[in-house]
């Protein structure tokens, strides 16, 4: 997977921006102002570092050499993918979703309002 076709993929997500605190080595996209997916834009292979459920952390951490602790994250509740093809494509797009919801979950009612009102006026 590409750069551009990873980006594409989480910017299609409901409400997702694209921003870059920390500097431009490091794409951070968001909903709603809270980090679900972080890219090392300029690692070969690139690596993605993704919010999840603790159990499915060392779950997939188990089963792939490629899905390490997070990256300069809190370890039990991000999980770097390194994507050098060892990680299904299906399993990639159930962690993204899966990552995005998590951050969704934890809005208050109000963000969670807000993102529908987006969408709706959209």
């Amino acid at each position: 997977m590409t750069y551009s076709e990873l980006e594409n993929l989480l910017l299609s997500r409901r409400g997702a921006a694209l921003d870059y605190p920390f500097g431009p080595d490091a794409a951070v996209f968001k909903v709603a102002g809270k980090m679900f997916a972080l890219v090392a834009g300029r690692d070969e292979p690139l690596r993605i570092s993704l919010k999840c459920d603790p159990a499915e952390a060392d779950f997939f951490r188990s089963i792939y050499i490629a899905i390490k602790p997070g990256y300069h994250l809190n370890k039990r509740h991000w999980n770097t993918i390194t994507l050098d093809g060892s990680v299904p494509d299906s399993l990639l797009h159930k962690m993204i979703d899966s990552s995005y919801a998590l951050v969704v979950k934890g809005l208050t009612k109000a963000g969670r309002e807000q993102l529908t009102k987006k969408v709706s006026n959209a």
